[in-house]
């Protein structure tokens, strides 16, 4: 069900512990591409979580995506609304692009300093409207690479400093993992409300056969040796807090390890846009786009699609979040849909769906998305599109 309009109004026409979980990406406040909606402050305001608190069933567990520098203000806002912060859940990728000052260029163009290029850089560049962003100038952030002038430092001063920058290559997003509080034990919890617990035999990574619980209390967290004490075999490895993109850049740090993480890659084009052929195509912001003219290289950037939402989540992601959280027929909350992930995914794992989403011109994408899911659900041999 999509409630149209502002969540904190729409969310109100639901009624007190309705919902079974809640799994959702709200605006990072980080002011992405200088946008409005990116840096108003509601995924820090604590009447939104107050609302998910409210219509989430006792031992209703939530999943919130932030970015690395202000996820701590989004999970305190949380807290503040009456949730236990269980966890936090690493999505590690290897395409971000790292906004960074360079100091040397700067302090030579302060100077007034006209520095000689020496050099190009080219590189993939995967994520282009990252790229358009950098301090440094490219020349094809269409085709997916990208060139970078070299240039050596003018003024001592420029020369003392090259090599400093002022930002780290974002590598990860953090989930928050909450939970509303019980109601007694876990046990009570579940049998009462059917929440508390997290489907840890249906989100387990791999295929190989571990040794799981025993009688001993030994739940295969360390998975190693054999079980003499009454444990059961299972496929799979415990699902843990660290989910990866399989790139080359993350394999490298686990080089006999990545296995044990679940894997998923950021969302393709034909994902993004499955199902929504018969929308027109348009740019993420078209008004900036002729405010700034084609000259602009962040425009450039900006690639004509149906699914024109800058933050798209693949739906592999969205669809082992909504599985590890949701028991079987549960109702998954969205207060921010944005272009309709987390609905896809919930049915295409059998879950009912509310979604709240503000912006008009994400509606026709939701619902255009969702029913090419439920479509998938008729013919299943069409589903594996990515």
């Amino acid at each position: 069900m999509l409630l149209k309009g502002d969540c904190l109004v729409t969310l109100k026409s639901l009624p007190d512990n309705s919902i079974d979980a809640v799994v959702t990406d709200p605006p990072y406040e980080l002011g992405f591409m200088g946008k409005a909606w990116d840096n108003s402050g509601i995924a820090y305001n604590v009447k939104v979580w107050k609302e998910c608190f409210r219509v989430l069933k006792p031992g209703g567990h939530l999943l919130a995506f932030s970015g690395s520098r202000t996820y701590h203000r989004m999970t305190v806002a949380i807290e503040d609304a009456g949730f236990e912060i269980r966890d936090q859940i690493m999505w590690l990728y290897g395409s971000g692009f790292p906004k960074s000052l360079d100091v040397s260029k700067a302090i030579d163009k302060a100077a007034g300093a006209e520095r000689e290029v020496v050099g190009q850089n080219r590189y993939a560049a995967r994520r282009p409207s990252e790229a358009a962003n950098s301090p440094v100038g490219f020349s094809d952030s269409m085709g997916g690479s990208a060139t970078a002038n070299i240039t050596a430092p003018v003024t001592p001063e420029a020369q003392r400093w090259q090599g400093w920058g002022t930002a780290l290559k974002p590598a990860h997003e953090p989930i928050c993992v909450a939970r509303k509080p019980l109601t007694g034990t876990v046990a009570s919890n579940v049998l009462e409300w059917g929440t508390g617990a997290l489907n840890i035999d249906g989100s387990r990574v791999g295929t190989e056969t571990v040794v799981t619980t025993n009688g001993k209390g030994f739940n295969g967290l360390f998975e190693g040796g054999t079980n003499n004490n009454g444990g059961a075999e299972r496929e799979g490895r415990w699902p843990a807090n660290v989910i990866h993109d399989g790139s080359d850049e993350v394999l490298s740090g686990f080089p006999n390890d990545a296995g044990r993480f679940f894997y998923c890659a950021k969302a393709s084009k034909s994902e993004r846009n499955a199902g929504l052929e018969g929308l027109p195509e348009r740019r993420q912001d078209e008004d900036d786009y002729e405010r700034a003219g084609t000259t602009n290289p962040r425009n450039r950037s900006q690639a004509l699609r149906q699914n024109f939402h800058p933050t798209v989540k693949p739906l592999a992601l969205m669809r082992y979040l909504v599985k590890l959280v949701t028991p079987p027929n549960g109702t998954v909350l969205d207060p921010f849909l944005g272009s309709g992930s987390t609905a896809v995914a919930c049915i295409l794992e059998g879950f009912d769906w509310v979604g709240c989403e503000m912006t008009e011109d994400y509606w026709p994408i939701i619902e255009a998305r969702v029913a090419w899911a439920h479509q998938q659900q008729v013919e299943p041999k069409q589903e594996k599109l990515f």
